[in-house]
């Protein structure tokens, strides 16, 4: 009986495992099916389509309504269709997005936008820090992007390989576009959104968005 006991405890162990699994500890913060949880403000909008979040238009941001997120992992599987697509993943937003300009301002945006420089392009915090290395995948392939926030520690890895490491008050690149951030420190949490973000010819920017999701740090 004893040795019976200890058998039932052993398989009933197992079958437990997998919730204890680090893979079932992401919080999807999109469902596939609609914008339950987000919120859009200024201008386009975002449509889901075939289970994905498709930029339209803009310049605007979907933040998700949920509260802060800090000393979390972020995980974003997004794909380009046009190598100058443009949008990006805002962090640390001080306070709820009542407009598409506080974000850029006050926030971080983690850029996604592989025509641009060394400054602008995905994976960087948009003017503020440099590429450690552009790994992006071509247009109409998957990215796999993960935003570290570790109290006023980010960083960021795209598809495997780092592109920021950065902490507040590392120096950073002077300002030399108005539409550029505003300089100063982010707090160590705050509220996040997806960008969408037409092209110069104010054509939409089709950028795809099948996962976001986040994991506390332990």
């Amino acid at each position: 009986m004893i040795r019976r006991s200890v058998l039932f405890f052993a398989l009933a162990l197992l079958v437990a495992l997998p919730a204890q699994m680090p893979g079932a500890e992401w919080k999807q913060l999109f469902n596939g099916k609609d914008l339950t949880g987000w919120k859009q403000v200024g201008p386009g909008h975002f449509e889901v389509e075939d289970g994905m979040l498709k930029t339209v238009g803009g310049m605007g941001l979907l933040y998700y309504t949920g509260g802060k997120i800090g000393n979390s992992v972020i995980r974003v599987v997004f794909k380009v269709t046009k190598p100058d697509d443009n949008s990006g993943v805002f962090i640390r937003i001080p306070i709820e997005p009542r407009e598409e300009w506080m974000p850029v301002n006050y926030g971080y945006e983690v850029q996604i936008y592989d025509a641009g420089d060394e400054h602008h392009c995905t994976g960087v915090l948009y003017s503020l820090t440099t590429a450690m290395a552009r790994p992006s995948k071509p247009a109409g392939e998957w990215n796999t992007m993960e935003i570290t926030l570790d109290g006023p520690h980010t960083v960021v890895m795209l598809n495997g390989t780092k592109v920021t490491d950065y902490t507040e008050g590392q120096p950073v690149p002077e300002r030399t576009k108005e539409f550029e951030p505003q300089h100063g420190r982010r707090p160590n949490e705050g509220w996040i959104g997806v960008q969408n973000h037409p092209h110069e010819d104010k054509s939409d920017s089709g950028v795809y968005f099948k996962e976001v999701a986040v994991k506390p740090l332990k």
